[in-house]
């Protein structure tokens, strides 16, 4: 039996160092509203804020909104935003952003995949990642110390 539990105690050692390190987005693609293919793998060395919203979700129009103003200030302090609608077909996405001018990317998540990564509790929802894409912490808006929150440094987690 003492023979038996070093391997497997190597295996297990092997999984969690090579899986552990994973991002919960490496290998998921999703389609923006232009038809382009977005891998989130692809953010790796920024910081990233998901956005997760539906278009029937009336707090999630006013954090468009205000998210749409802050915009040039998240990208300035080099924070990569984007949009992640869940759910909805394409056409209502486009629909709803025909009156309202957009400045970030939107991504569409039609089959919930993402937020089902992300092990999402409703909408809207804020998912913070560190540069190497781990996940830091979840919001229902967006904090005030987003920025320290992202830059590895106390903020709302502590």
């Amino acid at each position: 039996m003492r023979n038996f539990r070093m391997p497997f105690l190597a295996v297990l050692f092997f999984i969690f160092s090579v899986f552990g390190s994973m991002s919960f987005a490496e290998g998921i693609v999703l389609s923006d509203l232009k038809g382009e293919k977005a891998d989130l793998a692809s953010y790796k060395g920024k910081p990233v804020i998901l956005f997760f919203w539906t278009t029937w979700c009336p707090y999630c129009r006013q954090e468009l909104k205000d998210l749409n103003q802050r915009y040039p200030q998240i990208t300035e302090d080099g924070i990569v935003l984007l949009g992640v609608n869940v759910n909805e077909p394409s056409y209502k996405v486009q629909n709803f952003f025909e009156s309202y001018p957009l400045q970030f990317r939107m991504l569409l998540d039609k089959n919930g995949l993402l937020a089902d990564e992300y092990n999402l509790m409703g909408v809207p929802t804020y998912v913070f990642l560190d540069k190497e894409g781990k996940e830091i912490s979840q919001a229902h808006s967006l904090p005030p110390d987003y920025k320290l929150l992202l830059s590895g440094r106390k903020g709302i987690d502590g």
